[in-house]
């Protein structure tokens, strides 16, 4: 049966070697008037960055740094998402707050000390952005103060998967904004002010 065929040659791994990622390729450009979905983030495209509950909140930075993200998913030993957890989360007042009243040292606190969790999450139906532009992203983002928004895809069950985010960051690249600060304020008046000229 292999008769016609002749084994391929191989060789050693080089060291160091690191592995092929699924990407997405985004317009570069975008108006506020183009579909909302040429800003999102696909997970169906790109691999979604997943953390434990409890894993060390200095761990899940760690990742956010490598990766090069600001929003890590919280995910259980099913890989079901419970929560996300954001770099304000991590460098702001919450961990403090936490060590504080419950007397830790910062590297016996946990993901899910600080992540915001899964039943506090709002989300945006997929179905509803097919026909939004990219404009009325900017202004729900804008209007709940928040640098991130999670998208589900809901099956004919009614089952969620979260199939994507939207990133005040990756918007206001795609604007054309440069983004000085990691403030949401600032972020939203850098976008008005290119929306505006």
């Amino acid at each position: 049966m292999l008769r016609n065929y002749t084994a391929l040659t191989s060789s050693m791994m080089q060291s160091a070697v690191s592995y092929a990622q699924p990407s997405q390729p985004l317009p570069e450009k975008v108006t506020v008037d183009d579909p909302a979905l040429q800003v999102l983030t696909d997970f169906k495209r790109v691999t979604a960055i997943i953390v434990l509950a409890g894993d060390a909140v200095d761990e899940a930075h760690s990742r956010m740094i490598k990766r090069g993200v600001r929003l890590l998913l919280v995910v259980d030993q099913e890989r079901k998402v419970i929560g996300l957890i954001t770099a304000n989360d991590i460098l702001g007042e919450k961990p403090m707050q936490v060590i504080a009243q419950r007397g830790i040292r910062r590297e016996e606190l946990l993901v899910r000390d600080v992540m915001t969790p899964q039943e506090r999450l709002q989300v945006l139906g997929l179905d509803a952005l097919r026909t939004a532009k990219v404009g009325h992203i900017v202004a729900t983002l804008k209007a709940a103060g928040r640098q991130h928004a999670l998208v589900v895809e809901t099956d004919g069950s009614g089952r969620q998967t979260v199939r994507g985010m939207f990133s005040t960051t990756q918007i206001a690249r795609q604007l054309g904004v440069t983004i000085q600060t990691s403030q949401v304020a600032q972020t939203f008046s850098d976008i008005e002010a290119i929306i505006g000229r």
